[in-house]
């Protein structure tokens, strides 16, 4: 009923192998072969049990180091680099450093902490008085979309502001130390100097390397020279946690101040002609003034002055809208730098060098008399009974070169310049065709250009005005209408439109002092002389021309006579331009001392002056007088 079961014969290896025990060897093949499986599968499964270790692993280690990252992040501040320190060519400062504290609007954070946001507009309007409303709209009106940039509330803090934001302690108010540029001597130096501001979206759309909190010059030396005078920033890179706690250490970049500037300005000499024209103007009754002195041997700039003058500190702070929005609003614009950037008719300072030109060419001989009845007769071509006059600022009489600039005849400069009308009627019994070929518009406009009129210094100032040279083709091509001789009779002293810089006709002056080099005019102590223009082959011309010039002031019927008790020799041209249309006149005054060896060059300029050119002799005269006494005594 039972079957035994039948034993599995053993079998050796070597059996195994024999052609006998093939059946059996199947047997045992089915075996050796499901062993391996098993351990296979074992195996599978240690190696699938580490790599999930090794995944979950991994996932928790980058979920840990994703945390440490988020509760870690670097704060990075810039650390401001102080300008550099102007001095005047003495070594006194006259542009510094003061050390400040600022406050700012943290944009971002604000706008993050939405319950802080209350309690940091009333801190804000409480402090600094600045409405809800205001703040709003600077961050609306900000153009940086990552509110990056922070908004400036003082740029400098008093002690009790200070206090005050150090006890509320808001994140969203930022307090950082910061340097403001500070003038010392204020208004007298404004006109060279100019100021500095923080920069406006232009200036970092055209210079890339600016932040938001940089301040930039605008104007004057602190404009032009920016780059020497602005510092390299600092940088602080602290590690800190999500609570703003320093982790580790930080690491630190010091700032590097910029680079001190030493200019030609004479200190002293600034600051009188400053008093002295504000002193002039207001008996006067007049707002509008400047002045320039030059060293006529190497043209540096001695001084430079403008009025009505401002205060350059106000564009440091912000506080200070008000006041500037009254200086950029005055009619009189004060910022307006009108000895770099006018132009002027030259009036009669423009004789001179129409006589070293019709020396040259021939037209005049400086010792021919011409008769000036007070004024010049030309032919009315329509109208041959009706002839135009041309006056004389004055009964002259007869005078020769020297006593034609002394006296500042316009009848002789009439004719030097435009030649001798032809007039025809002898019934006019007319003493005006004295048989004067003149220089002519041509010629005037080639030795104009020869002295440097109409065209740039090259001197260290910003946005230096270029003077205008008229010309008949402009006339026909503007106005549609010829040159005629009356034009070149106007041009011819002064007037009309030929128009010259104020450094232009202090340039040709200066020439006129040395002995005819034009030099660069340059306010940087460091600058290379420059020559523009070598004239000296004129000089035989120029020291005629000279002689004219020292009788302006000798002549008793100079026009310039009252400066004759000077202790030392002053040559000197006055001149008044008429202007808007005849009903205001502006007082010139150009000039060198002393006359032998000049040492100083000037010129004074007086906008809507009541009697011409005699309102800018007394100023001409006291400053010129100092320098002489503080200077050259």
């Amino acid at each position: 009923m039972f079957r035994r079961r039948k034993r599995n014969k053993i079998i050796s290896f070597e059996e195994s192998l024999s052609d006998e025990l093939q059946g059996d060897v199947k047997l045992a093949e089915v075996s050796i072969e499901n062993k391996p499986f098993f351990y296979i599968g074992i195996f599978a499964v240690i190696i699938a049990i580490l790599v999930f270790v090794k995944i979950f692993s991994y996932y928790t280690d980058s979920k840990y180091y994703s945390s440490r990252a988020r509760a870690n992040a670097t704060e990075s501040k810039i650390v401001p680099a102080p300008r550099g320190l102007i001095y005047d060519k003495e070594g006194d400062i006259i542009a510094e450093n003061k050390a400040v504290f600022v406050a700012m609007l943290d944009v971002g954070e604000f706008l993050k902490n939405q319950d802080l946001q209350s309690s940091t507009l009333s801190t804000i309007y409480n402090i600094f008085g600045i409405s809800s409303s205001s703040i709003w709209s600077m961050i609306k009106s900000s153009s940086d979309q990552n509110f990056a940039s922070p908004i400036v509330l003082n740029e400098n803090l008093t002690q009790s502001q200070l206090v005050n934001l150090q006890a509320i302690d808001l994140p969203t108010i930022i307090v950082s130390s910061d340097f403001q540029r500070e003038y010392p001597l204020g208004a007298p130096f404004s006109s060279v100097l100019g100021y500095v501001s923080r920069v406006s979206e232009n200036d970092i759309k055209n210079n890339p390397d600016l932040n938001s909190n940089d301040f930039i010059g605008k104007t004057g030396i602190e404009a032009f020279y920016d780059k020497t005078l602005r510092g390299i920033p600092g940088l602080n890179v602290n590690f800190v946690d999500a609570y703003g706690k320093t982790l580790g250490q930080s690491t630190k970049t010091n700032p590097i101040i910029g680079n001190p500037l030493t200019l030609t300005i004479d200190g002293g000499l600034q600051s009188y002609f400053y008093k002295s024209m504000q002193n002039e103007l207001a008996i006067l009754q007049r707002n509008v003034g400047f002045g320039i002195a030059m060293d006529p041997q190497t043209g540096a700039i001695l001084s430079l002055v403008n009025l009505p003058g401002y205060d350059n500190n106000v564009f440091e702070n912000s506080s200070s809208s008000a006041e500037i929005k009254s200086l950029l609003t005055s009619p009189d614009k004060p910022l307006f730098n009108r000895a770099v950037n006018g132009v002027y008719n030259p009036g009669s300072t423009i004789k001179p060098l129409d006589a070293v030109a019709a020396l040259k060419e021939g037209i005049i001989d400086p010792s021919r008399e011409i008769f000036s009845p007070g004024y010049l007769l030309v032919p009315n071509p329509y109208d041959s009974t009706k002839p135009s006059r041309y006056l004389d600022w004055q009964y002259q009489g007869n005078v020769n070169l020297a006593t034609a600039i002394a006296q500042s005849s316009d009848v002789y400069f009439y004719l030097v310049g435009g030649g001798s009308p032809q007039v025809t009627n002898p019934l006019l019994n007319d003493p005006s065709d004295y048989g004067i070929k003149g220089l002519g518009i041509d010629k005037l406009n080639e030795w104009w250009q020869k002295f440097g009129l109409g065209k740039a210094t090259g001197i260290d100032m910003p946005n230096e005005s270029v003077g205008f040279l008229p010309t008949p083709d402009w006339k026909k091509r503007k106005f549609g209408t010829s040159w005629l001789l009356g034009d070149t009779y106007n041009v011819s002293i002064g007037q009309g439109d030929l128009l010259v810089s104020p450094l232009e006709l202090l340039d040709y002056i200066s020439a006129i002092a040395n002995g005819g080099k034009i030099y660069r005019p340059f306010l940087n102590a460091s600058s290379t002389i420059q020559v523009n223009e070598d004239l000296s082959y004129l000089y035989p011309q120029i020291k005629e021309v000279q002689k004219g010039m020292a009788e302006t002031v000798t002549f008793p019927k100079g026009t310039a006579y009252t400066m004759h008790d000077l202790p030392f020799s002053v040559c000197a041209k006055t001149g008044s331009a008429q202007v808007k249309n005849n009903q205001e006149e502006n007082a010139l005054f150009v000039g060198y001392a002393p006359c032998d060896n000049p040492k100083i060059a000037i010129l004074i300029l007086i906008e809507n002056s009541k009697q011409g050119s005699l309102n800018a002799v007394p100023i001409a005269k006291d400053v010129l007088n100092w320098y002489y006494n503080n200077r050259l005594k």
